[in-house]
């Protein structure tokens, strides 16, 4: 890809997903199936709204029958630091009597063996946003086909060569995921994650965001921004400018003290603000997990037996810890640690040189404000819908 973003003082290249190859691989196999020829290139519009249009490293057919076909995409994550830069990603395509489309994962594509995770336990580690954008390449190939998938149906298998090797330089072990990598990506392209980059594209954006604003909002990423956008926490968004701070969380904090704000609403997932309360401002994986840790403690000091601290302990994803937290009848409790906690290691970053608080959701639903997150609101005079 030519496309390029600044972060900081450096212009990086972008690159595309798994996902976005897994999407092309699969038109390219149909195309092959339908038509006989191999495409010369393949095309994709992202749910970023940037084109990608590459050449098939390989393609053909896996039976003398020419009734499955497959084609492999090298991956490109442009000047981003990725475990699967390089990589062939790969779509085997049959068609089938049954109309519609199936989606399942092939050799190198992990599997999911612990709940909690975008797909269920036993499905490919292929997740919805890559599997509808395989859905979409397959149904715009047949349209422009003429092939009828009301009437007759495609099977796409996602596979990756070297998909077990590269596992092993992922946390999908650790996640409960095994045999392979994971089909990822929300966007279809990847963004460079230099931190310093990254920590000066948010100073950059927070000081703009200054001028006129006096609060701000920071979100971790794509899923918080959509959680607030959908209306779960009122219209927050009419009161303060948002600012993505992916992992960054204490810069983040540092960044708006020096500029001058007086209100920080910071909006994130369980998964990542759980981290705050054992004091971790920088919430990227390498950098720790004590989720689980934090969780044990807090469910133990709030009378929770010893085998559902052995579940906790256990566990590989924090909405899976939610569920036995509930189910041990202690969540509430927990949750109400957790958010002290945070507020308290929010206010040693800050120095108390601001106000600023926390809204903790999972999916769709708030799960806490912090004490100050609820004087926020207050002053902003913003309703939370009920649920």
């Amino acid at each position: 890809m030519d496309e390029v973003v600044r972060n900081g003082s450096k212009m990086l290249r972008l690159g595309f997903t798994t996902g976005t190859c897994a999407a092309l691989a699969s038109s390219g196999a149909l195309q092959l199936l339908l038509t006989g020829r191999v495409p010369e290139r393949l095309n994709i519009v992202t749910r970023k709204g940037i084109s990608v249009s590459v050449s098939p490293e390989e393609a053909g057919f896996r039976d003398e029958g020419k009734t499955t076909a497959y084609c492999l995409i090298k991956k490109d994550a442009g000047d981003d630091i990725d475990a699967t830069d390089g990589a062939l990603i790969g779509a085997e395509v049959s068609l089938t009597e049954k109309p519609g489309i199936s989606i399942d994962g092939g050799e190198g594509v992990g599997r999911v063996t612990k709940p909690g995770l975008d797909q269920p336990v036993g499905a490919a580690a292929i997740n919805t946003v890559p599997r509808q954008m395989i859905r979409e390449s397959l149904e715009a190939c047949a349209r422009q086909l003429d092939y009828p998938l009301e009437k007759r149906g495609a099977a796409a298998v996602i596979f990756v060569p070297e998909g077990r090797k590269i596992a092993e330089k992922t946390f999908n072990p650790h996640l409960g995921i095994t045999g392979g990598i994971s089909i990822l990506g929300t966007t279809g392209i990847v963004e460079p994650m230099s931190e310093q980059a990254l920590v000066d594209t948010i100073e950059v954006e927070m000081k703009q965001k200054r001028t006129g604003a006096g609060d701000v909002i920071l979100v971790p990423g794509n899923y918080g921004e959509t959680f607030l956008q959908q209306g779960h926490l009122g219209n927050v968004l009419d009161h303060a400018p948002l600012v993505q701070c992916s992992n960054f969380i204490g810069d983040a904090v540092d960044i708006a003290v020096n500029c001058g704000f007086q209100r920080v609403l910071l909006t994130g997932h369980i998964g990542k603000l759980v981290k705050l309360a054992g004091g971790m401002m920088n919430t990227h994986s390498r950098m720790g997990d004590c989720r689980m840790e934090i969780l044990t403690a807090h469910a133990a000091c709030a009378g929770a037996d010893q085998k559902t601290c052995q579940k906790l302990m256990q566990c590989a994803v924090t909405d899976e810890a939610v569920r036995i937290l509930e189910e041990a009848g202690v969540f509430p409790e927990v949750m109400e640690a957790l958010l002290q906690k945070i507020q308290h290691h929010l206010d040693r970053r800050a120095e108390n040189r601001l106000k600023i608080g926390a809204a903790v959701y999972q999916g769709e639903r708030l799960l806490g404000l912090t004490e100050t997150a609820e004087k926020i609101l207050k002053e902003w005079n913003v309703q939370i819908p009920e649920k």
